[in-house]
């Protein structure tokens, strides 16, 4: 399972070479997720409305190597966008990644770009 865990690497802005057209903005809730497939990767792509933002990370939640993360709550840590693992209530940083819990590793997080009523996300490759 730990080979699944590795495809996983979290991209900045200004390493993104391709940007992924996952889907139309009306197709996401409005302050929570939905999970999108790029090539052999499950992305869970967050609507967190209340902040004017949209987040993306890898779906699979390290804790116990489930496909969820999609489904989790959003909310905020002190001003930090999170979402917690719907499963195990492990919480991790939509910014960075980071475990908030302090005892996992963190998650791959990527950029969103929202152009002409699409989401877009962001991937090194």
């Amino acid at each position: 399972m730990e080979d699944i865990l590795e495809k996983y690497t979290a991209t900045k802005i200004e390493d993104v070479t391709v940007w992924f057209k996952a889907a139309s903005t009306e197709d996401f809730p409005v302050d929570g997720g939905a999970c999108v497939k790029y090539k052999d990767k499950q992305i869970a792509v967050f609507n967190f409305s209340r902040l004017g933002k949209w987040y993306a990370c890898q779906n699979l939640c390290p804790h116990k190597m489930e496909m969820v993360l999609s489904r989790g709550m959003i909310g905020d840590d002190k001003g930090i966008p999170k979402v917690a693992c719907p499963l195990h209530k492990k919480t991790f940083s939509l910014e960075n990644g980071e475990n908030l819990n302090g005892d996992l590793d963190p998650i791959a997080t990527f950029p969103v770009m929202i152009k002409e009523g699409y989401v877009y996300v962001g991937f090194a490759e």
